[in-house]
């Protein structure tokens, strides 16, 4: 569990992390090595889901020894697909990282939400739907990894 701490408020705790995969974690299907470890340092602490439309192939090899569940998405039903997952696993107790169109709904939901503007771009609505948005995923990881962030972003 990662418990993030926001000064004046109930901490949040946090049992899983869902990342998109196509623009938010990859960046032309490929995944910055550090992105990888840092995901693997989340995963001691919480359960980590790469969501994607991609091909099972690709994707997996892309991901080799990062310790995530991978979840195959339907290209036409991503968006809801995303948001069942959420509820499943629980809202609010979940942190969503998204950037596109059909993140939008899990970014809205979700316990604490992370929007990444990558090189691809970023959906508007995504933007101001998160509660943070962060310029790249090694940021938005990071944030989620050191406590110090998170109190001097979410501090009061």
């Amino acid at each position: 569990m990662i418990t993030i701490l926001r000064p004046g408020q109930e901490p949040l705790e946090i049992d899983s992390i869902l990342i998109d995969f196509e623009g938010t974690l990859a960046q032309d299907r490929r995944v910055h090595p550090k992105a990888k470890d840092k995901i693997n340092l989340l995963s001691k602490r919480t359960k980590i889901y790469v969501l994607t439309k991609g091909e099972k192939e690709g994707v997996e090899k892309v991901l080799k020894n990062v310790k995530s569940a991978i979840v195959y998405l339907n290209e036409e039903k991503s968006s809801q697909q995303k948001l069942d997952l959420l509820r499943q696993l629980g809202g609010s107790r979940t942190v969503a990282i998204g950037n596109g169109v059909d993140d939008t709904s899990m970014i809205e939901e979700a316990g604490l939400s992370l929007c990444v503007i990558g090189k691809e771009g970023t959906f508007t609505e995504t933007v101001k739907k998160a509660d943070l948005v962060f310029m790249n995923i090694l940021d938005a990881l990071d944030f989620l990894l050191k406590p110090q962030r998170q109190k001097t972003t979410l501090g009061k």
